[in-house]
């Protein structure tokens, strides 16, 4: 039996790879099994090359595989794309419609299999991926009805009949690549999984779910790829709880129109990727110079200008620290898993309304779009904290001067008033101004109200600034990495520590302010650094050394096109550093 079984199904955008990619992994979900799923597709709505490749383990599983067991082709370029994943140990199963051909470099015998003559047969070529699934389920060795209470889900609204012909396309997928295989029957089979049911889900969702559970009740938004799941997911819940998201003309109007809703007392934020951010940043300014709460995420996609939409990159960093005119403080969070996505979402929330500030929460695409296993959230941890907010009215100020909303406190934090508190008058504007907010371009008054603004990140409460994995106190080797790199980075972790090797990893979650402190112990203890990102210019490593030198020992592995490390991958470069 199998430890790890990786799938994948290819073919042209708009054929149905998705959904069966989905029933699939849904199936195994509910088996119990762990599950990492990443999606190859197209800028695009319909046509150009699109897979799905799943990595299903019966234990926790934190990266997409190195290697291909099950390659469901339907079109010859699935073949050509992806037949170089396969091993010796590999199969192909292609549709008979387009006359497959293997490879002459190919390891993986082809087992050509009729999807779509099946299909058509029962009445529609659509059912053509459930004859794939029923196959795949015969190499697996899984009983059809498995996949019953799906099938009933998806298509029990269409009426039984429905639900009763997709059923028979997966049992006859299933009967037919059990005669195909003969004696090969079981190869592919793996190991039981525990059967505990576990939430699956993409980064997307855990980050919708976290600002839901935050208390936010406003979404303004552009539809933007890889972000647009969150607004999707917001669409459907927020108005159950009397919430509303709005799609915008715009990325200036959707951060604007969040501000504004803030200013109004309701949590509220928004979502998009580089080039959306790149329009708010002067209203990311106008966040910290008002001092009005502002969360924004940020899914990083392959830039610059339009770009790879649809693809992997971590290139956006600079331009979250530092893009935005003039000098503000903020906060910038990264996180890396699915619980830290949810649970780094409410952290946003409070801080944005504690320090009065804008929070960033960057993700990238592998993290926002990739589909995982993840064990139910503990929703006894949530804490909703709105820092200085006057829910009352205010007592009368002396000499019915205006309310002081920008005071110069010890901690840099004043009270907030919503609109129309009595007594709680005052001046908002973008230009600087005094305590009242009344415009001031006074050298003094400058001086100390951008020192009150930065005061504020001395207050700053984030928890685990940097998840660590460091069992070593003189180590070989630091790994360091953000987002979506972590699962690629512990899997390497643990390959080089059976070979005898020091090796501790650090992945970053606060990059602004930055950790200095606890980086700066790490790479201390390290004969050598290296960092793992996939943009070109090393930005993580470029901002390590600008703030906590290390120059020296630190190295880079980058990646750029648009393509996730694989495990294997970085395991060699990170050896070739080590030699």
């Amino acid at each position: 039996m199998l430890h790890q079984l990786s799938w994948k199904v290819g073919g042209q955008q708009g054929e149905g790879i998705e959904s069966t990619g989905e029933i699939f992994s849904m199936a195994m979900n509910r088996l119990g099994y762990h599950l990492y799923g990443y999606r190859h597709f197209s800028s695009r709505i319909k046509g150009g090359h699109t897979n799905n490749k799943i990595t299903v383990r019966p234990t926790e599983v934190r990266s997409i595989a190195d290697d291909l067991d099950i390659l469901v082709a339907f079109d010859q370029e699935t073949i050509e794309v992806n037949y170089k994943e396969l091993t010796e140990k590999s199969i192909i199963l292609a549709d008979a419609k387009f006359k497959p051909v293997q490879p002459e470099d190919s390891k993986a015998p082809v087992f050509i299999v009729p999807f779509t003559e099946i299909a058509t047969e029962l009445g529609t070529s659509l059912m053509k991926n459930m004859v794939a699934i029923g196959s795949t389920a015969a190499l697996l060795n899984l009983n059809t009805s498995v996949f019953q209470s799906l099938v009933d889900e998806i298509f029990g609204r269409k009426g039984e009949e429905v639900v009763k012909k997709n059923m028979e396309a997966i049992q006859q997928g299933y009967d037919i690549m059990s005669e195909l295989l003969g004696d090969r029957v079981g190869e592919w089979e793996l190991a039981p999984a525990d059967g505990k049911r576990r939430m699956f889900m993409i980064g997307n969702d855990a980050i919708a779910l976290g600002a839901l559970a935050a208390g936010s009740r406003f979404m303004a938004a552009y539809p933007i790829t890889p972000a647009s799941e969150i607004m999707e997911y917001l669409i459907k819940k927020l108005p159950k709880f009397g919430g509303a998201v709005i799609q915008t003309e715009d990325e200036i109007a959707a951060a604007t129109m969040a501000i504004g809703a803030n200013y109004g007392g309701v949590r509220s934020f928004t979502a998009s990727a580089g080039p959306g951010l790149s329009l708010m940043m002067e209203a990311i300014g106008l966040s910290g110079m008002t001092e009005q709460p502002l969360v924004i995420v940020d899914t990083q996609r392959g830039g610059p200008s339009t770009g790879l939409p649809t693809k992997q990159e971590q290139s956006d960093l600079m331009a979250m620290l530092y893009g935005t005119h003039g000098e503000i403080p903020k906060v910038v969070i990264a996180p890396s898993t699915l619980e830290e996505a949810f649970f780094d979402t409410i952290q946003a929330f409070n801080i944005a309304e504690e320090l009065q500030l804008p929070v960033i929460i960057m993700t990238d695409l592998q993290l926002s779009l990739g589909k995982q296993t993840t064990e139910p959230f503990d929703y006894s941890k949530i804490e909703i904290r709105r820092g200085k907010i006057a829910f009352e009215d205010l007592e009368p100020t002396e000499n019915k001067d205006y309310f002081k909303r920008y005071e110069n406190t010890e901690d840099g934090v004043s009270t907030r008033v919503l609109p129309g508190t009595e007594n709680g008058i005052h001046h908002v504007t973008g230009v600087e101004h005094d305590e009242t907010g009344k415009p001031s371009e006074s050298a003094g008054n400058r001086q100390v109200q951008m020192d009150k603004r930065f005061r504020k990140l001395e207050k700053l409460n984030f928890d685990t600034p940097v998840y660590v994995n460091a069992p070593h106190d003189e180590a070989d080797v630091l790994l360091v990495g953000f987002n979506s790199t972590r699962g690629a980075l512990e899997e390497v972790q643990e390959r080089l520590t059976t070979e005898g090797k020091k090796v501790n990893h650090a992945h970053i979650r606060l990059l602004f302010p930055f950790p200095s402190e606890e980086m700066a112990a790490l790479v201390n203890g390290a004969k050598k650094v290296i960092v793992v990102e996939n943009n070109k210019t090393a930005q993580l490593a470029n901002i390590m050394k600008l703030n906590i030198g290390g120059h020296s020992k630190t190295h880079s592995i980058t990646k750029y096109d648009g393509t996730p490390f694989l495990p294997r991958e970085l395991e060699n470069k990170v050896k070739e550093l080590l030699d």
